[in-house]
């Protein structure tokens, strides 16, 4: 009898944080879905003032761009750039990747070394692009290899930057540690310093994805030969005033910035989330 009764005691405590649980997600759920609809309303409202002054092609109505990204015409010329712009990004984010690590991993074996090149990467991330164009354009020419050379360049920095923070973060008893026991630098970067950076190369990685996106579609905008990409139909779209296409190639891009930063957090999640706090 007294099992029975602590059954039934603990059964409608068990049945009341079930609820709290389910209330407390449907809450967390409700509130960017409401943002959402409040961001909409607002899109409505100022696509009514351009509308009134005869201006609808600048701001126009959600459903008419839902319409455009719908149309099977338009969606054939968004999918195709999207396809473009997409291998344009990919290819700059695995070079990037391959020099920046490389780059950061030797920094990270001398002082003197690091203050030797480290200025040279921080001059890559403060020169602007459009300062560059016409010296890439001139030597590479204006199709997919200047595209991918912009794409580098934008992304490079976080990789360098957040994997030598992350070579260097390693505890000084950790390292003498394995100096006591004659490890050589390359049994100290594999063993040692790589795993603990591990965190920091994929926040690196995963800024520098989205990076990578935003030089696809710089690039395109800039070298308009070869197979066009999202830049290219945004800048015809602007140039023909056709407002409702230009925010469809606008969304589309800014959705594969938004898949590709989830993809590589969700990546460096799988890999070290076992062991590290990775947001």
């Amino acid at each position: 009898m007294t099992t029975v009764a602590q059954d039934v005691t603990v059964t409608p405590r068990r049945a009341v944080r079930t609820r709290s649980v389910s209330l407390r997600r449907l809450v967390s759920l409700s509130r960017p879905v409401a943002a959402f609809l409040l961001l909409i309303g607002i899109w409505y409202a100022v696509s009514a003032v351009y509308a009134a002054r005869g201006l609808p092609y600048f701001v126009p109505y959600p459903h008419k761009v839902l319409t455009a990204m719908t149309d099977p015409t338009r969606l054939q010329d968004l999918l195709t750039a999207l396809l473009n712009s997409t291998q344009v990004a990919m290819t700059g984010l695995a070079i990037a990747i391959v020099l920046g690590i490389s780059w950061a991993v030797v920094m990270s074996q001398a002082p003197w070394v690091e203050r030797s090149l480290f200025p040279y990467a921080v001059v890559l991330q403060c020169i602007p692009i459009l300062a560059l164009v016409p010296l890439i354009g001139i030597l590479f020419g204006y199709n997919f290899i200047a595209r991918v050379i912009v794409t580098v360049l934008i992304s490079l920095f976080p990789m360098v930057s957040m994997t030598l923070f992350g070579l260097q973060s390693v505890a000084r008893q950790q390292r003498e540690l394995f100096q006591l026991q004659g490890a050589d630098r390359w049994t100290l970067l594999t063993k040692l310093q790589f795993p603990a950076a591990l965190p920091s190369i994929f926040v690196g990685l995963r800024t520098s994805a989205g990076l990578s996106v935003v030089g696809a579609v710089v690039g395109d905008q800039f070298f308009q030969r070869g197979n066009p990409g999202l830049g290219v139909l945004i800048q015809v779209y602007a140039s023909r005033l056709q407002g409702s296409d230009l925010y469809a190639a606008i969304i589309v891009a800014s959705l594969l910035g938004v898949a590709v930063f989830v993809l590589f957090g969700w990546l460096g999640r799988l890999v070290v989330g076992r062991w590290y706090d990775f947001a």
